[in-house]
């Protein structure tokens, strides 16, 4: 059996981590971090559970670690902002192995390794259940924050990518369906997303004094653009036949299934984006499939979707809450 954390001790495990930081910024009782320069501080946190966005069944610890890191840079790129710092706040219980800590920080750092940032500092403390918590910073220039409530009535509704291909992967994990054509490329984007910061630079570049909105679609599809949607006070028409669906996923559980997998299933960590009509068709021009312009902001409140007169109101209670409403 391999050394567990009874076996080495807080203090040699946190010795062990600190090799995941840079020198200069670890050791002490905090990080001193400077921003650039003229830039604005984000600041985002998630925190990941043991049985409720993780478990052995469907991801190891490295995409563990690679999935709490992603999901805090999707925030970021939410913003505008490029990753700068992270820390890392760990809970465990005393018989977690040393390869699973070693190989949960791997995955963050192979994330960061990709996208920028660096682990400054964090906490390591006992715990029933193996819980992660991440806060991430982020920097931006003043002028291209982004937030959500800056939807213009007219404007037209961006996905950056393929949506319900997350579910997919955990569908097939679960056994829930049999292994199908594309389904290393479902598992790939349930357990290693990729967040969208790679769009930060053309939307910047064609987006420049013009009214935007944006979110990422973590919680799903349909809950991103009602909120935004009640962020800035308006209302949206999705076209169904516009949100981009991963071929194989159509072939292997059929439209309808594949549709609400993509509006309510999760974890996709595309941004979401509602753009001037002539910047979102350029930028979806310049991205490439599967971008698309999923729907048109409108006048009133009511968040539909459909085709011509067949239009029904999305219902974003579908999509995973924590808290659920009674």
């Amino acid at each position: 059996m391999s050394a567990t954390l009874a076996d080495w001790g807080e203090h040699r495990l946190l010795r062990r981590l600190q090799r995941f930081s840079p020198p200069a910024v670890v050791g002490d009782d905090g990080a001193v971090l400077k921003p650039e320069e003229g830039r604005s501080l984000v600041v985002t946190t998630d925190v990941l559970v043991a049985g409720v966005h993780f478990s052995e069944a469907t991801t190891p610890p490295d995409a563990v670690g690679w999935r709490a890191m992603a999901a805090n840079l999707s925030d970021l790129a939410a913003m505008g902002a490029t990753p700068w710092a992270v820390t890392v706040g760990l809970s465990l219980p005393p018989d977690t192995e040393i390869a699973w800590v070693e190989a949960l920080y791997g995955g963050m750092q192979r994330c960061l390794d990709r996208y920028g940032g660096a682990i400054v500092g964090g906490d390591l403390t006992r715990s029933p259940t193996p819980t992660l918590a991440i806060t991430a910073f982020g920097q931006v220039d003043p002028g291209q924050i982004l937030r959500r409530q800056g939807a213009q009535v007219g404007a037209a509704i961006v996905v950056t990518g393929y949506h319900g291909s997350a579910r997919a992967g955990l569908a097939l994990l679960l056994g829930e369906m049999a292994a199908r054509a594309g389904g290393d490329r479902w598992i790939a984007a349930h357990q290693y997303p990729q967040p969208r910061l790679d769009v930060l630079a053309p939307l910047q570049r064609l987006t420049l004094g013009a009214n935007i909105a944006a979110m990422d679609s973590s919680d799903g599809l349909a809950d991103a653009v009602v909120q935004l949607c009640r962020a800035s006070g308006v209302g949206a028409v999705l076209a169904a036949d516009q949100i981009p669906l991963d071929p194989d996923l159509i072939t292997a559980v059929g439209q309808e299934l594949a549709q609400g997998w993509a509006l309510y299933g999760g974890e996709d960590f595309q941004l979401v984006l509602c753009l001037p009509p002539q910047i979102a068709a350029a930028l979806v021009a310049e991205l490439g499939p599967p971008a698309a312009i999923i729907g048109t902001i409108t006048a009133g409140l009511e968040v539909v979707i459909g085709e011509g007169d067949r239009l029904q109101s999305l219902d974003q209670a579908q999509g995973f809450q924590h808290f659920p409403a009674p």
